[in-house]
Parts: C-alpha cells; structure tokens; sequence
C-alpha cells in the first residue's frame, strides 16, 4: 500500500491515469463508421515506400508498413498507433503544465482541455499524421520550455532532432521554427542567438529533413504544385473570424477561458513572464494563419501550449482567492462540454441520430473544402461507402470473361476511391488500382494493358475520348457518403482509342 502511495506522488504516475482515460475514450469509437478515406491512402503509401510523396513527407508511410507487417491490417491495429499519439499528446501536455509550474490541479485541468477537445478526439481516433505531428510538436515545446526554465542551452540538440524526425512527418513543424524565431527576437531569449547549439540544432533538423527535400528535386517539387493547387481549387478560403470561431470549436467553446487564461499567463502574469517566448510563439503562428487563410486544424498542435498555461494559470487564482470550490468547478465544467461535443468528433451515434444530435445544437460543423456537403459532415462522410465501393467494382469485374479480366485495369478519380479498392478487392481479386490523384499519379498507369479499363467515376464523354466503347455497368449507393460519391456510376471501357500510358500526364491532379 505505501508503495502505491508512493507512486501515486510521482507525476508521471498522474499522467498515466489521464493517458488510461484517452485509451479508454477512443477504445468506445475505434470501429465507429468504419475505415477513413485518408487511412486508405496512408496504406497505399505504405506499400511504396519512398523518401516523399505528393502531399507529405515519409515517416506516417513507414509507420503504417511496420504495423501492417508486425499487427496486420484490422481497423484495430491500424488506429493503434494515432490512439498511442493521442495519449502521448495528454501526458505530454500534464508534463509541460508542470513545467510552467502547475500543481496536480493545473496538470489535471490542462490535461482535461485536451481530452474533451473535438479536434483531438477527431484526430486521434484514425490513422493520419497529423496525430504524430501533435506529439512532435508537443515535444518540440516541452524542451523549449525546459531550455527557458532551466537556462540549459544543452537542449537544444535534442530540440533539433525531434523536429528534425517531425518534418519527416509532416512540414507543419517549419510553423513552429517560425514561431520559436519570433519568440527569441521579442523576448530575453534572444541571448541564445549566440549560442552555437541553436545553430547546430537548426542545422540537425535541416539533415535530417534533407532526404525529403532531395525526394522532391528529383521529383520537379511536386509539394509545391500539391499546395498551390490545394490552396487555389479545394481549400475554403476563412476570414479572420470564421477561422477564430472555428478553431475555438475544434478546441471546445467551453475551453474559451483557460485559452485566455493562457494568455493572459504569459503576457500579463509575473509567474509567466519568464516563459513568454512561448506566448509569442503562439501569437505569431496564429497571425502567420490567418494571414495564409490556413484550415482551422492546423491551428492543433499549438493548443497544448495555451491549455497547459491556462491550467497553470487557473491553479495561481484559485491559490489567491482560496475559492477552493473552483477546482471541481472547472473540471465539470470542461467535462460537461467535452460530453456535448464528443458526438461531433467521435462516431458513437448511428447516423440518424447524429445528424438529429446535430441538429438540435444548431452546429453544421467546421467547413475546410470546396465542396458540397451531405447529410454527415465530411470527416464523418469519409468514413462510408467504401466497402460498397469495392463490391460493386468487384461484382463488374467477375462480369468480364477471363482474358479480359487479366487486361483489365481499374481507375479511380481521387485516392480514396483507389486506395479502397486496394484495400477491400483483394477479397475479389482485383489488381491495383490506379489513378491519376496525389502519389498514385507517381505510381503510373499500372502493368497490365488496360486494353479494357473500369472506370470509377467522372463522365461517361469525357471517357469516349480515350475509349471507342463505354458503357455504365454499375453504381455505388451510399446515402451518408460526399455526395460526388454517392449514386457514383462505374464503366467498363474497351477499345482504346490512345495508349493510356501516352495520355497519362492528362490526369494529372495534385491537390
């Protein structure tokens, strides 16, 4: 008993718990609606593996491909690794709290903000990078903050390699370089710039980045075009407070005063002035996205910095008021909110009952594309209609007569579609998809002949051109999915017209 106890005093033992109660949120969801589109790609990916892709860097590809061949491919082991993220994420926010110089009281209330918050919820519960770029950022700050508080230049090493390994996920780190940068000019800590540690950190980084960036000089920096694209066709352009509000509901509106306690901790409070560098850091970064026009969750990675402010900042005032009854207060009062939104983030509702759910709270959800919407917002609609998808391409395919089957190929219109094929129409035997969307354009027309080709999508006179022969064999029904995915006819072409191989470069998309 006393040696539990004594485990019990230890932090890290605190933070544990919390992390069991993020395990224990998303065990609830892990199947929910079904696969993710974005997991199917990742999936793809990680049979080609390669230094780069179109739209990110190589580590998620590396990770799915080693949890593929070490735990399989069940929807189970497949979230395994975000979930983990996810924990780690809690735990690492409890210990930045601490830090800052938060008591049980604040690392529990910071801890709790992320927990509840929607954007987390949503992020850690499917296989993306943006659940590994929380925990390198993270990271990234808990040894930003160590070097200011304990004045240890030393770490600024270590500080450079995990950012370095976290541009290997995801560029988004280069936001936080901004965000450090601007912070050391406007605040004492710009000592360090003499330093040579931060220089040898920052060159550390660049190394270890500098595979990638080879990757895409060999490959005419298709990154590039993927974000001019993204930016100019697809994303949805917010003004100043529709991203505001709609960051602060991907955070929890109920979170609304630990996010300004939080500021108010580093640019008002004594007790936060020494750490001020990480008030600028987030300051900039949000300026830097509402100048960019920047979807509201790139803003997620940054929250822990604020959260665990907040909870510090919090505990100061119920310290000095001795309002005790604070404590449990804020603590209902985040959970209460996080109970309301979970719905919104986590698939626990049938569908109907979602979008009933949804209703009565008057919220459509945070818009981030150019599209349509249908009746389940679009992390939600990504999640359906695939297995119909690979059935329906599937049964077409079985309808073709043996020789023809071993000339076929099958094209899809976007990632998703393709990746989903992949996935599910091993069961049918279907060869790999191709398509002319992000890396599956890189991977090229395929090896078979496509002397026949089912075609997944698009326009029946948009195929004639290739085609002398085209006729609609099929149609994928999934009411709850993107509508340009729902009612989706699928063609069998015959009779090429041109070599799909000299046509290729047509197909082109990278957005």
């Amino acid at each position: 008993m006393e040696q539990l106890r004594r485990w019990w005093r230890q932090d890290w033992c605190f933070w544990f718990l919390f992390g069991l109660l993020k395990l224990g949120i998303h065990l609830t969801a892990i199947k929910g609606y079904g696969f993710f589109r974005d997991e199917f790609y990742y999936l793809a990916c990680g049979e080609h593996l390669a230094f780069g892709y179109v739209d990110h860097p190589p580590l998620v590809a590396l990770l799915t491909k080693l949890v593929r061949v070490g735990l399989g491919e069940s929807i189970y082991a497949i979230r395994l690794l975000p979930i983990s993220a996810g924990i780690a994420v809690v735990c690492l926010t409890g210990y930045l709290a601490r830090e800052l110089g938060a008591k049980r009281f604040g690392q529990a209330l910071a801890m709790t903000a992320v927990l509840v918050a929607p954007i987390y919820l949503g992020i850690h519960g499917f296989l993306s990078m943006n659940a590994f770029d929380h925990v390198f950022w993270g990271w990234s700050c808990l040894l930003l903050t160590r070097i200011i508080k304990h004045d240890n230049p030393r770490l600024w090493i270590p500080f450079g390699l995990v950012v370095g390994f976290g541009l290997e996920n995801k560029i988004s780190l280069l936001f936080l370089g901004f965000g450090v940068f601007v912070g050391l000019v406007l605040t004492p800590e710009r000592r360090f710039f003499k330093d040579y540690r931060l220089w040898l950190a920052g060159g550390l980084a660049g190394l270890l980045f500098l595979p990638h960036v080879i990757w895409q000089q060999l490959h005419g920096w298709p990154t590039l075009e993927f974000m001019r694209n993204a930016q100019a066709y697809k994303h949805y352009a917010y003004k100043p407070w529709e991203f505001l509000w709609g960051a602060l509901l991907e955070a929890n509106p109920f979170s609304l005063p630990l996010l300004a306690g939080g500021l108010f901790f580093y640019f008002v409070s004594r007790n936060g002035k020494s750490f001020r560098l990480l008030g600028w850091a987030f300051v900039s970064i949000l300026g830097l996205f509402l100048v960019q026009k920047a979807k509201t969750y790139y803003l997620a990675p940054a929250l822990p910095l604020l959260f665990a402010a907040g909870g510090t900042m919090m505990e100061i005032w119920v310290h000095e008021t001795r309002w005790i009854w604070l404590q449990p207060a804020c603590l209902v009062w985040l959970v209460t909110g996080g109970i309301l939104v979970a719905p919104l983030a986590l698939p626990i509702l049938p569908e109907t009952q979602f979008i009933a759910y949804a209703q009565r709270l008057g919220i459509q959800g945070v818009k981030s594309e150019n599209h349509k919407m249908g009746k389940l917002p679009q992390h939600f609609a990504d999640m359906h209609g695939w297995e119909e998808l690979a059935t329906t391409v599937g049964q077409v395919y079985q309808s073709l007569s043996p020789a023809e089957q071993l000339e076929c190929g099958i094209y899809a219109q976007n990632y998703g579609e393709a990746g989903a094929i992949d996935f599910f129409g091993k069961k049918y035997g279907l060869p790999p998809a191709i398509s002319g969307h992000n890396n599956y354009y890189l991977w090229g027309p395929g090896k078979r002949s496509n002397q026949v080709l089912i075609i997944v999508g698009g326009k029946k006179e948009s195929h004639e051109q290739v085609f002398a022969q085209v006729e609609q064999a099929g149609t994928v029904v999934s009411e709850y999915s993107m509508p340009y995915e729902n009612n989706l006819p699928v063609y069998i072409a015959r009779q090429p017209k041109l070599d799909l191989k000299s046509v290729w470069s047509r197909v082109k998309h990278f957005d």
